[in-house]
């Protein structure tokens, strides 16, 4: 191949180079995916990471402790439905309730750039304190550090958390078998659309709020319910695709999908068309799928649906052994075609 006729996003770079051309491209799709299988687990080689979930599950005594952290640095700080304190929050809860648990604690690290304004400070940790509050959780430790102006563009934060795993069976993209349905816990696109319109100075017709929640009610009920769950995932960064793939490519099986059977709002999808994004690689921060038998799907939907960040809960596909790794959606109009992740994102900066 010659370099003219290469992807848009083809880099033949050895990989200690991969970090600059992630941050030209955005820092995360397949290139991240890359990163992490080819010098980060190496590395850090133990049963934990390999795992390949969202946070790590840790035998404590009698308990098994869930534990995760997440780094935000989304731009702007705040938007339609939220801003980076309900982000840092909410999104490491739901990391945690992804491993079957309950959260109980979190850490927050604070990265302050010379000259933040007090007031936009305030606020910030006001909204993490009413998020922490409303998900019953408590910030126990913390650290500020301050960088010179213009080196951290207002305010990074970073948040860690812990639980106790409710489950009682291990959740997680190895437990995934051929026969089990993949439910969809609601619409999707919301959150990286309403952070591109402020981005970009968009007006829809509609006001697109992110649907930046926290979900481990909804999760903690199906456990409690005694529906089998073999895996969840939070859909965010790179979207339910990336998802898809990720626990593809880990539990090595084949992963069938409806176009017709997510759901998409209106708004979201024509702000998608106008853009030239495609909805199942838009980020979010209150949706999730789970795996689980087929037996155990209606009753499944049912108690998502029973939850108001679960009332558009749908059965959106089935896991099939082969062909093993790979994610497909039949289009409404009956074709098929792969589904992969993308080398870069479409919109960065975006948790």
């Amino acid at each position: 191949m010659k370099p003219e006729d290469m992807p848009e996003f083809y880099c033949p770079v050895p990989i200690n180079q991969y970090a600059s051309v992630m941050l030209a491209h955005g820092g995360g799709g397949k290139l991240m995916h890359e990163l992490i299988e080819s010098l980060f687990l190496p590395l850090f080689s133990n049963p934990s990471l390999a795992a390949r979930h969202d946070g790590a599950v840790l035998e404590f005594g009698a308990h098994k402790l869930a534990f995760t952290t997440d780094s935000y640095v989304v731009h702007p700080i705040f938007f339609p439905g939220g801003d980076i304190g309900t982000l840092a929050v909410n999104g490491t809860i739901n990391d945690l309730a992804m491993c079957g648990a309950r959260p109980l604690y979190l850490s927050a690290g604070f990265i302050l750039e010379e000259g933040l304004p007090m007031e936009t400070l305030k606020r910030v940790v006001e909204s993490m304190s009413r998020a922490a509050s409303e998900a019953g959780v408590q910030l126990v430790t913390g650290d500020t550090k301050v960088v010179d102006r213009g080196k951290g563009d207002g305010i990074y934060i970073n948040t860690a958390g812990i639980g106790i795993v409710q489950a009682g069976r291990s959740i997680a993209p190895a437990g995934v078998i051929p026969g089990d349905a993949v439910l969809l816990s609601g619409d999707i696109g919301r959150h990286g659309i309403a952070i591109m319109a402020v981005r970009e100075g968009l007006a829809f017709e509609s006001a697109i709020e992110s649907d930046c929640a926290p979900v481990a009610e909804p999760v903690l009920a199906l456990i409690e319910a005694g529906i089998e769950i073999h895996c969840l995932r939070d859909l965010t960064r790179g979207g339910l695709a990336s998802a898809l793939v990720e626990i593809a490519e880990a539990a090595r099986i084949h992963v069938g999908i409806q176009e017709a059977a997510i759901p998409v709002r209106e708004d979201v999808r024509g702000a998608c068309e106008i853009l030239g994004f495609d909805p199942l690689y838009v980020a979010n921060e209150g949706r999730f799928v789970a795996f689980v038998p087929s037996r155990d799907t209606e009753r499944a939907l049912a108690l998502m649906r029973s939850h108001p960040l679960g009332a558009g809960a749908s059965l959106i596909g089935s896991v099939t052994r082969d062909p093993a790794g790979l994610v497909t959606m039949r289009s409404s109009i009956g074709a098929s075609r792969i589904v992969d992740m993308l080398s870069g994102e479409q919109l960065p900066r975006i948790c």
